[in-house]
Protein backbone atom coordinates (compact mmCIF):
# COMPACT_ATOMS: atom_id res chain seq x y z
CA UNK A 1 0.00 0.00 0.00
CA UNK A 2 0.98 3.41 -0.83
CA UNK A 3 0.29 5.91 2.43
CA UNK A 4 -1.14 8.95 3.22
CA UNK A 5 -0.37 12.77 4.13
CA UNK A 6 -3.31 14.29 6.11
CA UNK A 7 -2.33 18.05 5.84
CA UNK A 8 -4.74 20.97 7.13
CA UNK A 9 -5.98 24.55 5.99
CA UNK A 10 -4.35 25.89 9.10
CA UNK A 11 -2.79 24.64 12.42
CA UNK A 12 -5.82 23.09 14.89
CA UNK A 13 -7.57 22.24 11.81
CA UNK A 14 -8.38 18.72 13.14
CA UNK A 15 -5.41 16.47 11.39
CA UNK A 16 -3.66 14.81 14.56
CA UNK A 17 -7.17 14.27 15.62
CA UNK A 18 -8.23 12.87 11.78
CA UNK A 19 -5.07 10.89 11.55
CA UNK A 20 -5.36 9.00 14.58
CA UNK A 21 -9.34 7.90 13.60
CA UNK A 22 -7.43 6.94 10.42
CA UNK A 23 -5.25 4.81 11.75
CA UNK A 24 -7.49 2.91 14.34
CA UNK A 25 -9.92 2.20 11.27
CA UNK A 26 -7.13 0.49 9.29
CA UNK A 27 -5.85 -1.10 12.73
CA UNK A 28 -9.78 -2.60 13.29
CA UNK A 29 -9.63 -3.79 9.53
CA UNK A 30 -6.50 -5.83 10.49
CA UNK A 31 -3.86 -3.48 8.79
CA UNK A 32 -0.23 -3.09 10.08
CA UNK A 33 -0.62 1.23 10.16
CA UNK A 34 1.86 3.60 11.94
CA UNK A 35 1.30 7.64 12.34
CA UNK A 36 4.29 9.80 10.96
CA UNK A 37 4.90 13.42 11.89
CA UNK A 38 8.00 14.43 10.17
CA UNK A 39 8.33 17.67 11.99
CA UNK A 40 6.36 18.41 15.50
CA UNK A 41 6.30 21.79 16.87
CA UNK A 42 4.98 20.70 20.75
CA UNK A 43 5.31 21.52 24.19
CA UNK A 44 3.21 18.37 25.14
CA UNK A 45 6.24 15.26 24.34
CA UNK A 46 6.49 11.93 25.94
CA UNK A 47 9.22 9.42 25.88
CA UNK A 48 9.38 6.03 24.06
CA UNK A 49 10.75 3.03 25.56
CA UNK A 50 13.67 3.45 23.67
CA UNK A 51 13.90 6.87 25.53
CA UNK A 52 13.51 8.88 23.51
CA UNK A 53 11.24 11.89 23.22
CA UNK A 54 8.70 12.71 20.29
CA UNK A 55 5.20 14.52 20.50
CA UNK A 56 3.12 13.36 22.69
CA UNK A 57 0.29 13.64 19.34
CA UNK A 58 2.44 10.66 17.50
CA UNK A 59 2.49 8.65 20.99
CA UNK A 60 -1.23 9.08 21.07
CA UNK A 61 -1.85 8.35 16.99
CA UNK A 62 0.47 5.19 17.83
CA UNK A 63 -2.11 3.91 20.82
CA UNK A 64 -4.82 4.38 18.55
CA UNK A 65 -2.94 1.96 15.71
CA UNK A 66 -2.40 0.01 18.61
CA UNK A 67 1.37 -0.29 18.28
CA UNK A 68 3.90 0.86 20.52
CA UNK A 69 5.43 4.17 20.25
CA UNK A 70 8.77 5.12 18.32
CA UNK A 71 11.17 7.87 17.91
CA UNK A 72 10.32 6.97 13.55
CA UNK A 73 7.08 8.41 14.02
CA UNK A 74 7.78 11.61 15.02
CA UNK A 75 12.00 12.20 14.16
CA UNK A 76 11.96 16.51 14.48
CA UNK A 77 10.09 17.90 17.46
CA UNK A 78 10.68 21.76 17.85
CA UNK A 79 10.19 22.43 21.55
CA UNK A 80 9.16 26.58 21.65
CA UNK A 81 11.22 28.28 24.72
CA UNK A 82 11.58 32.33 25.18
CA UNK A 83 12.70 35.13 22.67
CA UNK A 84 11.23 33.24 19.70
CA UNK A 85 13.50 30.40 19.73
CA UNK A 86 12.76 26.74 19.84
CA UNK A 87 14.90 23.68 21.31
CA UNK A 88 15.54 21.13 18.30
CA UNK A 89 15.04 17.53 19.44
CA UNK A 90 16.30 15.35 16.86
CA UNK A 91 15.68 12.03 16.52
CA UNK A 92 14.46 12.20 20.09
CA UNK A 93 17.48 14.08 21.24
CA UNK A 94 18.32 17.54 22.04
CA UNK A 95 20.77 18.98 19.41
CA UNK A 96 20.55 22.61 19.74
CA UNK A 97 18.76 25.97 20.82
CA UNK A 98 17.68 27.86 17.29
CA UNK A 99 15.65 31.25 16.72
CA UNK A 100 12.48 30.61 14.42
CA UNK A 101 14.79 33.03 11.92
CA UNK A 102 17.82 30.75 12.28
CA UNK A 103 15.96 27.22 11.71
CA UNK A 104 13.83 28.15 8.90
CA UNK A 105 16.62 30.96 7.42
CA UNK A 106 20.19 30.12 8.17
CA UNK A 107 20.48 32.83 10.07
CA UNK A 108 19.50 34.35 13.76
CA UNK A 109 22.00 33.16 16.58
CA UNK A 110 22.27 29.68 18.29
CA UNK A 111 23.57 28.94 21.81
CA UNK A 112 24.81 25.47 20.30
CA UNK A 113 24.57 24.61 17.09
CA UNK A 114 22.91 21.84 15.06
CA UNK A 115 25.06 19.02 14.81
CA UNK A 116 25.51 18.34 11.34
CA UNK A 117 28.16 17.52 8.86
CA UNK A 118 27.88 20.92 6.54
CA UNK A 119 30.92 21.18 3.59
CA UNK A 120 32.70 24.58 3.46
CA UNK A 121 30.62 25.46 0.28
CA UNK A 122 27.52 24.92 1.18
CA UNK A 123 25.68 27.62 3.95
CA UNK A 124 24.50 26.36 7.14
CA UNK A 125 20.82 26.75 6.55
CA UNK A 126 21.04 24.32 3.33
CA UNK A 127 23.41 22.06 5.30
CA UNK A 128 20.53 21.69 8.31
CA UNK A 129 17.94 21.34 5.66
CA UNK A 130 19.90 18.68 4.05
CA UNK A 131 20.51 16.64 7.41
CA UNK A 132 16.65 16.98 8.49
CA UNK A 133 15.25 16.23 5.39
CA UNK A 134 17.62 12.82 4.78
CA UNK A 135 16.46 12.16 8.35
CA UNK A 136 13.09 12.60 7.84
CA UNK A 137 13.48 10.41 4.68
CA UNK A 138 15.07 7.64 6.14
CA UNK A 139 12.64 7.45 9.25
CA UNK A 140 9.45 7.15 6.59
CA UNK A 141 10.91 4.30 4.75
CA UNK A 142 11.45 2.32 7.56
CA UNK A 143 8.48 2.67 8.65
CA UNK A 144 7.18 1.98 5.53
CA UNK A 145 9.31 -1.23 5.77
CA UNK A 146 8.01 -2.37 8.56
CA UNK A 147 4.19 -1.42 8.28
CA UNK A 148 1.39 -1.74 5.53
CA UNK A 149 0.31 1.66 5.87
CA UNK A 150 1.61 4.87 7.39
CA UNK A 151 -0.41 7.99 7.70
CA UNK A 152 1.75 10.86 7.62
CA UNK A 153 0.42 14.12 9.29
CA UNK A 154 1.30 17.44 8.03
CA UNK A 155 2.45 20.52 10.41
CA UNK A 156 0.20 24.01 9.92
CA UNK A 157 -0.68 24.43 6.13
CA UNK A 158 0.87 23.10 3.37
CA UNK A 159 0.31 26.81 0.97
CA UNK A 160 3.05 28.28 4.01
CA UNK A 161 4.71 29.87 0.89
CA UNK A 162 6.98 30.96 2.67
CA UNK A 163 8.71 27.63 4.11
CA UNK A 164 7.80 25.81 1.22
CA UNK A 165 11.74 25.98 -0.42
CA UNK A 166 12.91 24.32 3.14
CA UNK A 167 9.48 22.36 3.84
CA UNK A 168 10.25 18.40 5.60
CA UNK A 169 6.44 17.99 6.48
CA UNK A 170 4.27 18.82 3.93
CA UNK A 171 4.05 18.80 0.60
CA UNK A 172 7.72 18.78 0.38
CA UNK A 173 7.38 14.72 1.98
CA UNK A 174 4.62 14.24 0.00
CA UNK A 175 6.35 15.16 -3.27
CA UNK A 176 9.44 12.93 -2.35
CA UNK A 177 7.27 9.47 -1.58
CA UNK A 178 4.66 10.58 -4.22
CA UNK A 179 1.81 10.47 -0.99
CA UNK A 180 -1.36 11.36 -2.25
CA UNK A 181 -2.59 14.60 0.17
CA UNK A 182 -6.13 15.24 2.30
CA UNK A 183 -6.93 18.36 3.25
CA UNK A 184 -8.76 18.60 6.69
CA UNK A 185 -10.40 21.84 7.35
CA UNK A 186 -12.24 23.35 10.49
CA UNK A 187 -15.50 24.43 9.45
CA UNK A 188 -16.34 25.75 12.86
CA UNK A 189 -14.28 28.31 12.28
CA UNK A 190 -15.69 30.10 9.16
CA UNK A 191 -14.41 30.36 5.82
CA UNK A 192 -13.71 26.69 4.74
CA UNK A 193 -14.33 27.12 1.52
CA UNK A 194 -12.10 29.44 0.63
CA UNK A 195 -9.62 28.25 2.74
CA UNK A 196 -10.20 25.02 -0.02
CA UNK A 197 -9.84 26.59 -2.58
CA UNK A 198 -6.87 28.76 -1.21
CA UNK A 199 -4.68 26.18 0.01
CA UNK A 200 -4.94 24.53 -3.22
CA UNK A 201 -4.82 27.30 -5.38
CA UNK A 202 -1.48 29.14 -4.00
CA UNK A 203 0.06 25.68 -4.57
CA UNK A 204 2.61 24.93 -7.35
CA UNK A 205 1.33 22.40 -10.29
CA UNK A 206 3.50 20.40 -9.27
CA UNK A 207 1.88 20.29 -5.63
CA UNK A 208 -1.40 20.85 -6.42
CA UNK A 209 -1.18 17.35 -8.29
CA UNK A 210 -0.54 15.18 -4.86
CA UNK A 211 -4.50 16.78 -3.59
CA UNK A 212 -6.55 14.04 -3.68
CA UNK A 213 -9.30 15.34 -1.68
CA UNK A 214 -10.83 17.32 1.55
CA UNK A 215 -12.36 16.50 4.79
CA UNK A 216 -14.58 19.36 6.07
CA UNK A 217 -14.35 18.55 10.05
CA UNK A 218 -16.31 20.20 12.89
CA UNK A 219 -19.57 20.85 11.61
CA UNK A 220 -22.90 21.60 13.37
CA UNK A 221 -26.58 20.95 12.03
CA UNK A 222 -27.80 19.32 9.02
CA UNK A 223 -25.11 18.45 6.42
CA UNK A 224 -27.74 18.63 3.42
CA UNK A 225 -27.35 22.22 3.98
CA UNK A 226 -23.66 21.99 3.30
CA UNK A 227 -23.97 20.26 -0.08
CA UNK A 228 -24.55 22.65 -2.74
CA UNK A 229 -21.18 23.81 -1.45
CA UNK A 230 -19.52 20.63 -1.35
CA UNK A 231 -20.19 19.80 -5.26
CA UNK A 232 -19.28 24.00 -6.10
CA UNK A 233 -15.99 22.96 -4.33
CA UNK A 234 -15.61 20.40 -6.52
CA UNK A 235 -16.56 22.05 -9.60
CA UNK A 236 -14.24 25.01 -8.93
CA UNK A 237 -10.78 22.51 -7.76
CA UNK A 238 -11.89 19.07 -9.47
CA UNK A 239 -11.55 17.21 -6.39
CA UNK A 240 -13.91 15.48 -3.74
CA UNK A 241 -14.95 16.08 -0.08
CA UNK A 242 -14.42 12.68 1.29
CA UNK A 243 -16.38 13.39 4.39
CA UNK A 244 -17.64 15.82 6.84
CA UNK A 245 -16.82 14.77 10.27
CA UNK A 246 -19.39 16.16 12.68
CA UNK A 247 -18.13 18.45 15.94
CA UNK A 248 -17.90 16.15 18.58
CA UNK A 249 -16.79 16.81 21.94
CA UNK A 250 -14.77 15.31 24.83
CA UNK A 251 -12.07 14.22 21.73
CA UNK A 252 -9.32 16.99 22.84
CA UNK A 253 -6.57 14.25 23.75
CA UNK A 254 -2.99 14.91 23.68
CA UNK A 255 -3.27 17.95 21.66
CA UNK A 256 0.35 19.52 20.23
CA UNK A 257 0.42 22.69 22.14
CA UNK A 258 -0.63 23.81 25.49
CA UNK A 259 0.44 27.36 24.92
CA UNK A 260 -3.47 28.47 24.61
CA UNK A 261 -5.03 26.24 26.84
CA UNK A 262 -6.28 28.59 28.88
CA UNK A 263 -7.96 30.62 25.82
CA UNK A 264 -9.26 27.31 24.36
CA UNK A 265 -11.27 25.66 27.39
CA UNK A 266 -9.62 22.55 26.85
CA UNK A 267 -12.05 19.91 26.27
CA UNK A 268 -12.18 16.96 29.10
CA UNK A 269 -12.07 13.39 28.47
CA UNK A 270 -15.75 13.03 29.58
CA UNK A 271 -16.85 15.29 27.47
CA UNK A 272 -17.17 18.43 29.16
CA UNK A 273 -15.14 22.27 29.59
CA UNK A 274 -12.98 22.12 31.95
CA UNK A 275 -14.22 25.34 33.93
CA UNK A 276 -17.82 24.01 34.47
CA UNK A 277 -19.75 20.90 33.99
CA UNK A 278 -18.24 17.21 35.32
CA UNK A 279 -19.80 13.66 35.93
CA UNK A 280 -21.58 13.64 38.79
CA UNK A 281 -19.04 12.76 41.78
CA UNK A 282 -19.55 9.23 43.28
CA UNK A 283 -19.30 10.31 46.94
CA UNK A 284 -21.56 13.38 48.90
CA UNK A 285 -18.78 16.03 47.50
CA UNK A 286 -16.82 17.49 44.52
CA UNK A 287 -13.38 18.09 44.67
CA UNK A 288 -12.29 21.00 43.12
CA UNK A 289 -8.81 21.39 41.51
CA UNK A 290 -7.28 24.82 40.25
CA UNK A 291 -3.79 24.72 37.74
CA UNK A 292 -2.12 27.79 36.96
CA UNK A 293 -1.86 28.58 33.41
CA UNK A 294 1.66 29.39 33.56
CA UNK A 295 3.89 30.62 30.42
CA UNK A 296 5.43 27.80 27.91
CA UNK A 297 2.91 25.53 29.83
CA UNK A 298 3.81 21.94 28.91
CA UNK A 299 2.46 18.66 29.06
CA UNK A 300 -0.71 19.97 30.34
CA UNK A 301 -2.06 16.49 29.55
CA UNK A 302 -0.79 15.25 33.05
CA UNK A 303 -4.56 16.65 34.24
CA UNK A 304 -6.81 14.75 32.17
CA UNK A 305 -6.46 11.86 34.44
CA UNK A 306 -7.93 13.82 37.53
CA UNK A 307 -10.49 14.99 34.73
CA UNK A 308 -11.75 11.51 33.95
CA UNK A 309 -12.70 11.13 37.67
CA UNK A 310 -16.44 11.65 38.43
CA UNK A 311 -16.55 14.71 40.57
CA UNK A 312 -13.48 16.29 39.98
CA UNK A 313 -13.60 19.38 38.68
CA UNK A 314 -10.63 21.42 37.03
CA UNK A 315 -9.66 25.03 36.25
CA UNK A 316 -7.15 26.39 34.45
CA UNK A 317 -6.49 29.42 36.39
CA UNK A 318 -4.35 32.42 36.23
CA UNK A 319 -5.45 34.89 39.17
CA UNK A 320 -4.76 34.47 43.02
CA UNK A 321 -8.63 34.37 43.54
CA UNK A 322 -9.15 31.60 41.86
CA UNK A 323 -7.18 29.48 43.82
CA UNK A 324 -9.35 30.90 46.58
CA UNK A 325 -12.17 27.90 46.91
CA UNK A 326 -9.27 25.19 45.37
CA UNK A 327 -9.03 21.80 47.47
CA UNK A 328 -5.80 21.38 45.52
CA UNK A 329 -3.53 23.63 43.44
CA UNK A 330 -1.13 21.85 40.91
CA UNK A 331 1.46 23.30 39.28
CA UNK A 332 2.28 21.84 36.07
CA UNK A 333 5.38 21.64 33.67
CA UNK A 334 6.62 24.28 31.61
CA UNK A 335 9.46 24.60 29.37
CA UNK A 336 10.27 28.32 31.48
CA UNK A 337 10.97 27.36 35.04
CA UNK A 338 11.81 30.48 35.97
CA UNK A 339 10.13 32.58 33.56
CA UNK A 340 6.86 30.80 34.83
CA UNK A 341 7.88 31.30 38.53
CA UNK A 342 8.61 35.29 37.83
CA UNK A 343 4.52 34.80 36.18
CA UNK A 344 3.17 33.22 39.46
CA UNK A 345 4.93 36.13 41.73
CA UNK A 346 4.24 38.94 39.49
CA UNK A 347 0.27 38.19 39.41
CA UNK A 348 0.31 37.28 43.15
CA UNK A 349 -0.22 33.70 42.65
CA UNK A 350 3.12 32.60 44.70
CA UNK A 351 2.14 34.40 47.62
CA UNK A 352 -1.49 32.27 47.18
CA UNK A 353 0.38 28.61 46.82
CA UNK A 354 2.45 29.49 50.20
CA UNK A 355 -0.67 30.47 52.10
CA UNK A 356 -2.05 27.38 51.17
CA UNK A 357 1.22 25.61 51.82
CA UNK A 358 1.06 27.48 55.58
CA UNK A 359 -2.79 26.30 55.56
CA UNK A 360 -1.77 22.36 55.43
CA UNK A 361 -3.97 22.98 52.03
CA UNK A 362 -2.80 20.59 48.91
CA UNK A 363 -0.23 21.26 46.54
CA UNK A 364 1.17 19.27 43.96
CA UNK A 365 3.89 20.11 41.48
CA UNK A 366 4.57 17.83 38.13
CA UNK A 367 8.13 18.51 36.53
CA UNK A 368 8.59 22.12 36.46
CA UNK A 369 5.99 22.65 38.56
CA UNK A 370 8.27 20.67 41.21
CA UNK A 371 11.18 22.82 40.18
CA UNK A 372 9.31 25.87 41.10
CA UNK A 373 8.51 24.71 44.67
CA UNK A 374 12.10 24.15 45.26
CA UNK A 375 14.08 26.57 47.87
CA UNK A 376 16.66 27.54 44.63
CA UNK A 377 17.20 26.84 41.48
CA UNK A 378 20.02 27.17 39.84
CA UNK A 379 19.98 27.31 35.91
CA UNK A 380 22.33 27.90 33.55
CA UNK A 381 21.06 26.25 30.87
CA UNK A 382 17.01 27.01 30.04
CA UNK A 383 17.13 30.78 31.23
CA UNK A 384 20.76 31.31 31.91
CA UNK A 385 19.25 33.10 35.10
CA UNK A 386 22.06 31.61 37.31
CA UNK A 387 21.01 31.39 40.67
CA UNK A 388 17.18 31.79 41.67
CA UNK A 389 14.91 31.42 44.45
CA UNK A 390 12.17 29.17 44.28
CA UNK A 391 8.60 29.28 46.58
CA UNK A 392 10.82 27.34 49.00
CA UNK A 393 7.89 24.66 50.13
CA UNK A 394 10.26 21.82 49.50
CA UNK A 395 13.76 21.37 51.29
CA UNK A 396 14.99 20.85 47.98
CA UNK A 397 18.09 22.19 45.51
CA UNK A 398 17.25 22.40 41.79
CA UNK A 399 20.39 22.36 39.44
CA UNK A 400 19.80 22.51 35.75
CA UNK A 401 22.44 20.21 33.77
CA UNK A 402 22.88 20.39 30.24
CA UNK A 403 22.05 16.49 29.09
CA UNK A 404 18.62 16.11 29.12
CA UNK A 405 16.93 13.44 31.94
CA UNK A 406 14.63 11.37 29.26
CA UNK A 407 13.24 8.24 30.97
CA UNK A 408 10.52 5.67 31.53
CA UNK A 409 11.09 4.51 35.26
CA UNK A 410 8.54 2.41 37.13
CA UNK A 411 7.86 2.72 41.27
CA UNK A 412 5.66 3.15 44.02
CA UNK A 413 3.51 5.80 45.61
CA UNK A 414 1.29 5.60 48.60
CA UNK A 415 1.84 2.20 48.38
CA UNK A 416 0.93 1.95 44.70
CA UNK A 417 2.31 0.78 41.55
CA UNK A 418 3.69 3.74 38.98
CA UNK A 419 4.87 3.97 35.98
CA UNK A 420 5.90 7.53 34.40
CA UNK A 421 7.98 9.32 31.85
CA UNK A 422 10.72 12.06 32.74
CA UNK A 423 11.52 15.05 30.39
CA UNK A 424 13.66 17.73 31.98
CA UNK A 425 16.86 19.14 32.48
CA UNK A 426 16.55 19.67 36.37
CA UNK A 427 18.14 18.05 39.08
CA UNK A 428 16.45 17.80 42.18
CA UNK A 429 18.78 17.53 45.02
CA UNK A 430 16.31 16.47 48.52
CA UNK A 431 17.54 17.68 51.54
CA UNK A 432 16.73 15.42 54.97
CA UNK A 433 13.72 16.33 56.00
CA UNK A 434 11.69 15.94 52.90
CA UNK A 435 10.17 12.45 52.84
CA UNK A 436 10.56 11.41 48.53
CA UNK A 437 7.42 10.54 47.06
CA UNK A 438 8.11 7.73 44.86
CA UNK A 439 9.94 4.91 46.08
CA UNK A 440 11.71 1.42 44.55
CA UNK A 441 10.98 -2.13 45.63
CA UNK A 442 13.47 -1.81 48.50
CA UNK A 443 11.62 1.53 49.84
CA UNK A 444 14.42 3.35 49.04
CA UNK A 445 14.10 6.70 46.97
CA UNK A 446 13.87 7.14 43.28
CA UNK A 447 12.01 11.02 42.82
CA UNK A 448 10.42 13.86 43.96
CA UNK A 449 9.67 15.52 47.47
CA UNK A 450 6.55 16.01 50.08
CA UNK A 451 6.44 18.14 53.13
CA UNK A 452 3.11 17.81 54.56
CA UNK A 453 0.40 18.61 51.76
CA UNK A 454 3.12 19.80 49.51
CA UNK A 455 3.76 17.07 47.15
CA UNK A 456 6.74 17.29 44.45
CA UNK A 457 7.92 15.13 41.25
CA UNK A 458 9.62 15.14 37.97
CA UNK A 459 7.50 12.22 37.10
CA UNK A 460 5.30 12.88 33.85
CA UNK A 461 1.91 10.10 33.77
CA UNK A 462 1.93 9.63 37.93
CA UNK A 463 -1.84 10.09 37.81
CA UNK A 464 -2.65 8.04 35.09
CA UNK A 465 -1.82 5.22 37.37
CA UNK A 466 -5.35 4.34 38.74
CA UNK A 467 -4.44 2.85 41.66
CA UNK A 468 -1.99 5.73 42.79
CA UNK A 469 -4.82 8.47 41.56
CA UNK A 470 -7.13 6.98 43.91
CA UNK A 471 -5.06 6.96 46.95
CA UNK A 472 -3.84 10.67 46.55
CA UNK A 473 -7.36 12.03 46.34
CA UNK A 474 -8.54 10.30 49.17
CA UNK A 475 -5.14 11.80 50.55
CA UNK A 476 -6.46 15.28 49.28
CA UNK A 477 -9.68 14.75 50.54
CA UNK A 478 -8.90 14.37 53.56
CA UNK A 479 -5.94 17.47 53.90
CA UNK A 480 -9.21 19.27 52.35
CA UNK A 481 -12.22 18.50 54.73
CA UNK A 482 -13.94 17.11 51.50
CA UNK A 483 -16.40 13.99 51.44
CA UNK A 484 -15.22 13.25 47.95
CA UNK A 485 -14.83 9.50 47.34
CA UNK A 486 -12.91 8.18 43.88
CA UNK A 487 -15.07 6.12 41.88
CA UNK A 488 -13.40 2.20 42.33
CA UNK A 489 -13.95 1.45 38.68
CA UNK A 490 -12.62 4.79 37.19
CA UNK A 491 -9.60 3.83 34.57
CA UNK A 492 -7.81 6.14 32.34
CA UNK A 493 -6.47 3.56 30.19
CA UNK A 494 -10.41 2.01 28.98
CA UNK A 495 -11.48 6.27 28.87
CA UNK A 496 -8.75 6.92 26.44
CA UNK A 497 -9.18 3.44 24.44
CA UNK A 498 -12.97 4.83 23.76
CA UNK A 499 -11.78 8.14 22.39
CA UNK A 500 -9.56 6.39 20.12
CA UNK A 501 -12.85 4.13 19.01
CA UNK A 502 -14.71 7.16 19.10
CA UNK A 503 -12.45 8.59 16.33
CA UNK A 504 -12.43 5.48 14.73
CA UNK A 505 -16.21 5.31 14.23
CA UNK A 506 -16.50 8.69 13.16
CA UNK A 507 -14.18 7.93 10.04
CA UNK A 508 -16.06 4.89 9.50
CA UNK A 509 -19.36 6.95 9.49
CA UNK A 510 -19.30 10.30 8.07
CA UNK A 511 -15.94 9.28 5.60
CA UNK A 512 -16.20 8.18 2.10
CA UNK A 513 -13.89 5.25 3.55
CA UNK A 514 -13.97 3.20 -0.27
CA UNK A 515 -12.67 6.64 -1.73
CA UNK A 516 -9.69 6.97 1.22
CA UNK A 517 -8.50 3.11 1.19
CA UNK A 518 -8.30 3.85 -2.89
CA UNK A 519 -6.09 6.88 -2.24
CA UNK A 520 -3.90 4.58 0.50
CA UNK A 521 -3.64 1.05 -2.00
CA UNK A 522 -3.40 2.85 -5.31
CA UNK A 523 -1.88 6.45 -4.51
CA UNK A 524 -2.63 10.02 -6.83
CA UNK A 525 -5.23 9.87 -8.91
CA UNK A 526 -5.08 10.85 -12.48
CA UNK A 527 -6.71 13.57 -14.12
CA UNK A 528 -6.92 15.95 -11.41
CA UNK A 529 -6.60 19.72 -13.10
CA UNK A 530 -4.53 22.55 -11.86
CA UNK A 531 -6.14 25.22 -9.87
CA UNK A 532 -4.63 28.98 -10.93
CA UNK A 533 -5.09 31.72 -8.19
CA UNK A 534 -8.30 33.71 -9.17
CA UNK A 535 -9.83 30.84 -10.80
CA UNK A 536 -13.41 31.34 -9.94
Amino acid sequence: MNGLLVAGTTSDAGKSVVTAGICRWLARKGIAVAPFKAQNMSLNSFVTREGAEIGRAQAMQAQAARIEPSVLMNPVLLKPGGNSSSQVVLLGRPVGELSARGYFGGFGSAREPLSAAVSPEKTQQEGRYETLFGTVTDCLRQLRETYDVVICEGAGSPAEINLRRTDIVNMGLARAFGLPVVVVGDIDRGGVFASFFGTTALLSREDQALVAGYLVNKFRGDVSLLEPGLEMLRGLTGRPTLGVLPYAHGLGIDEEDGLNVFQKKHISLRGAVRESVVAPPYGEDVLRVAVPAVPLLSNFTDVDALIAEPGVVVRFVDRPEELADADLVVLPGTRGTVKALRWLRERGLADAVARRAAEGRPVLGICGGFQMLAATIEDEVESRAGLVDGLGLLPVRIRFAVEKTLARPVGKALGEHVEGYEIHHGIADVAGSGEPFVFDDQGGSLDGCRVGAVWGTHWHGLLENDGFRRAFLRRVAADAGRRFVPAPGTSFGALREEQLDCLGDLIEEHVDTAALLRLIEDGIPSGLPFVPPGAP
